[in-house]
């Protein structure tokens, strides 16, 4: 069985950051819609109770840097000091759909800048203390490309572009690593994207061949990163350190047609998903983003935990499972509470409602996990 070795836990947290513009025009901040940029210390406690020693968590770019090349780091300050004094591991979203008000994300201006922002990002958890950080630089550059630059979901609002979006979002991550290599040799990347599966509903080649192209979309982006496609956009493999996958229970779907739910014949498990990306790439994989809502929540974390210990057994490098929103939060269109997480909306003093169903199915997969890694340890002694 494959022993993960990269995070602080198996089992991570992930504060949601979205900072997108809607098609209204309204940015959206979830930091604040969820109170983690009030209350980090309490919430890094919080998960420290239940065992989780490593999270996803982000850098508002847009409040950093509203005058060109002027950062104003008060706005993550405290999560940045609160992790560190509370020996947090913190994977540090640099974009999260969201930028400045005064760049056009299409010029070459928006990786120059990107570039310079992460490298400072970089200064500022050195002086900090923070020897050996993580990052995300770009998170989900294909759905990026896909919502802002095809469907007109969220910005760039544009339709038709979703692959010269891709391109630019590449560039700007490759820029990025190596503005942040230049401060801090040691830091380390996750390339965070969906895992999907598309099937045709008809057996006929032309539907068939469809859907497997959609199907190896999912690819480009992490290609264009190690140069495999695209080479002039100056992709190499070492920009692939860790994959970040994301994957819920609607990432599977027929083309053009309904989600294939869990069970169906037509589903495909998750554990073949994982084995065929730790294939292509042979680098480590970070389940980066999983969950469902309400009462389902226990059970896709069962689903999700045994399927990355099968691959796992089978030698694929899962490097950690990270429950992401890791708090509730209100609807990107419609403000709905979205009930995801492991905790709820805080009170006036920062205390949150536990949702008592993952947190057992929490506590029994990370006994799971610990019983496999020890008789894995054992039998290679022996």
């Amino acid at each position: 069985m494959y022993r993960p070795t990269q995070f602080c836990s198996f089992f991570l947290g992930g504060f949601e950051c979205s900072t997108h513009r809607r098609a209204d025009g309204r940015r959206l901040d979830l930091l604040v819609a969820t109170g983690h940029d009030r209350w980090p210390a309490q919430d890094f406690a919080a998960l420290r109770r239940h065992g989780i020693f490593s999270v996803r968590d982000g850098f508002r770019w847009h409040l950093i840097e509203r005058t060109p090349g002027r950062y104003d780091w008060s706005s993550v300050l405290a999560q940045v000091r609160a992790a560190r004094e509370q020996d947090m591991q913190v994977i540090w979203d640099l974009c999260h759909y969201g930028w400045p008000d005064d760049l056009d994300i299409w010029r070459p201006a928006f990786v120059e800048r990107f570039a310079r922002f992460s490298a400072a990002a970089a200064r500022l958890l050195a002086e900090e203390g923070v020897a050996s950080p993580w990052f995300a630089p770009i998170n989900e550059i294909s759905y990026w490309a896909w919502a802002g630059g095809d469907q007109a979901r969220f910005n760039p609002l544009a339709r038709g572009r979703g692959f010269e979006l891709k391109h630019q979002l590449v560039r700007a991550s490759i820029a990025a690593i190596e503005a942040i290599r230049a401060v801090s040799p040691q830091a380390r990347f996750v390339q965070v994207d969906p895992a999907i599966h598309v099937r045709a509903q008809s057996d006929r080649p032309g539907p068939q061949r469809e859907a497997e192209h959609y199907r190896l979309a999912q690819y480009e982006a992490w290609d264009m990163l190690a140069g495999r496609v695209w080479p002039g956009l100056g992709g190499r493999p070492d920009y692939l350190d860790v994959i970040g996958i994301n994957y819920y229970s609607d990432n599977q779907w027929y083309l053009g047609g309904d989600t294939i739910e869990v069970g169906h014949p037509d589903y495909r498990p998750f554990a073949g998903i994982l084995a065929e990306i730790h294939r292509r790439y042979g680098r480590p994989i970070l389940i980066a983003e999983t969950g469902a809502e309400g009462d389902l929540r226990g059970d896709w974390l069962r689903y999700v935990s045994e399927q990355a210990e099968q691959a796992m057994l089978r030698g694929v490098a899962v490097e950690g499972i990270c429950l992401y929103p890791v708090l509730d939060y209100p609807g990107w269109e419609n403000e709905r509470h979205c009930p995801t997480g492991l905790y709820g909306f805080p009170d006036s003093e920062g205390m949150r409602p536990l949702h008592a169903g993952l947190a057992d199915e929490l506590r029994l997969q990370q006994a799971r996990f610990a019983s496999a890694c020890a008789a894995d340890a054992a039998t290679l002694q022996s």
